[in-house]
């Protein structure tokens, strides 16, 4: 673990530095992004639902049935249309994704990294797993509570 600093002043910012908070507003103003209810009819409508939350989250709080899982570090490979790791999936340009992480957060900066790419439709579901789990739709781990 980095130490922290006892200083509670930030260190001067380079000229062009931008805080996360601001480029989290900047993808975000780039993206479409969806509720819960919405992305599960897009999915139910041919939509990829990619989680991309690692496996300690997805083993605590579990997945979302039908989700296409490939974690955050290899998103942009699998993705890319002209990658060599491309999934089978990644058809081209115009696949709608839709990325999903735990809360919201890391979902629109990949997803905005997605739209880079070049997939133009690549957008995030507002608030993640947890939104989704809140709304009552269907995870895995309900599943298994209820069998």
């Amino acid at each position: 673990m980095v130490p922290m600093s006892d200083d509670p002043t930030p260190a001067a910012r380079p000229a062009g530095a931008r805080t996360i908070d601001e480029v989290l507003a900047e993808a975000r103003a780039r993206l479409n992004r969806l509720d819960p209810a919405e992305a599960a009819a897009r999915a139910a409508d041919g939509a990829l639902l990619v989680d991309t939350r690692p496996a300690f989250q997805r083993d605590a709080d579990g997945e979302v049935p039908g989700a296409l899982v490939v974690e955050r570090n290899h998103l942009e490979w699998r993705f890319d249309p002209a990658s060599d790791a491309r999934l089978p999936e990644a058809t081209g340009y115009d696949v709608e994704v839709i990325v999903l992480c735990n809360e919201g957060y890391s979902s629109s900066l990949a997803a905005d990294s997605l739209r880079t790419l070049g997939l133009h439709r690549a957008t995030d579901v507002v608030g993640g797993y947890q939104a989704w789990r809140a709304a009552g739709l269907p995870t895995t781990r309900d599943a298994a509570a209820s069998g």
